[in-house]
């Protein structure tokens, strides 16, 4: 438990790294080097200043030196880091695939955030993560004992993909961007088959709701532009944790009642 416990205040500080890593992305500056700096007055930051979510906190959501108020996003990003490295926690099988999955969320935070602000998917942040990805499913198909089973699930999960790749060309663009595509193939590196298929409905299904309630409250039209990364990204997150409870409930209750034909 205490490991458990441990990832959740790993995540909480990763958080606040995403989030210098978000707005210097946005501002095109290195996130590498150059110290934290309020956004508003470009005061520089110290340590109390930098306390995940605790500072956020005690500051009441401003700035110590100008008194500006400062974005909810760092408190909540901050937050669902920690909360979801902590889930993480419970489902990885090893210290390695731990790792893995604390960078994948990263990536996939940081991917979320920007799309929703900017609609506009980071390409060296997502094509990092299919490397990484890539690299990964990789070594677990050679350690694998049935090694033309792994990539042949692997296979299957990538085939969703060629469909949003469909979309892209056949509206130009306009119902769905080419970074909705790579994202949709890192979610298949990512999940495999047949999780994947859980993410993407869990995805279309959200992303159609949120969109109908935004058309009917009058904050969007129907033919306005909605970012489509932060449902995958939400799919990819419900899949991941979820998914073979999901698969493990549609085999019970569904082939119980109709037999076998509903089997992948």
């Amino acid at each position: 438990m205490i490991l458990k416990v441990m990832s959740f205040f790993v995540g909480i500080c990763v958080g606040s790294f995403l989030n210098c890593v978000i707005y210097r992305l946005e501002k095109k500056e290195s996130f590498l080097k150059g110290r934290s700096k309020c956004p508003f007055c470009s005061h520089p930051l110290t340590w109390k200043d930098l306390i995940p979510i605790l500072s956020f906190l005690l500051l009441k959501g401003k700035c110590r030196y100008c008194g500006k108020r400062i974005s909810l996003q760092y408190l909540l990003v901050e937050f669902f880091t920690g909360v979801l490295f902590f889930l993480t926690s419970f489902f990885a099988f090893s210290f390695f695939e731990l790792i893995y999955l604390f960078l994948i969320i990263s990536f996939l935070i940081v991917i979320f955030v920007f799309d929703l602000k900017h609609f506009l998917i980071p390409e060296k942040v997502i094509y990092s993560a299919i490397i990484l990805s890539f690299v990964y499913q990789i070594i677990q198909g050679v350690d694998s004992l049935s090694f033309f089973e792994y990539f042949k699930n692997l296979g299957l999960a990538l085939i969703p993909s060629l469909f949003f790749l469909i979309v892209v060309f056949v509206s130009r663009e306009k119902w769905m961007g080419m970074g909705d595509f790579v994202l949709s193939f890192l979610m298949g590196l990512i999940l495999g088959f047949p999780k994947i298929l859980i993410g993407l409905f869990f995805a279309f299904f959200f992303g159609g709701i949120i969109g109908i309630g935004l058309v009917i409250s009058g904050k969007k039209r129907w033919k306005s532009h909605v970012p489509f990364g932060p449902f995958l990204v939400g799919g990819t997150f419900l899949s991941l944790f979820l998914g073979d409870k999901i698969i493990e409930w549609y085999l019970y209750y569904f082939v119980n009642f109709f037999g076998d034909k509903f089997l992948w």
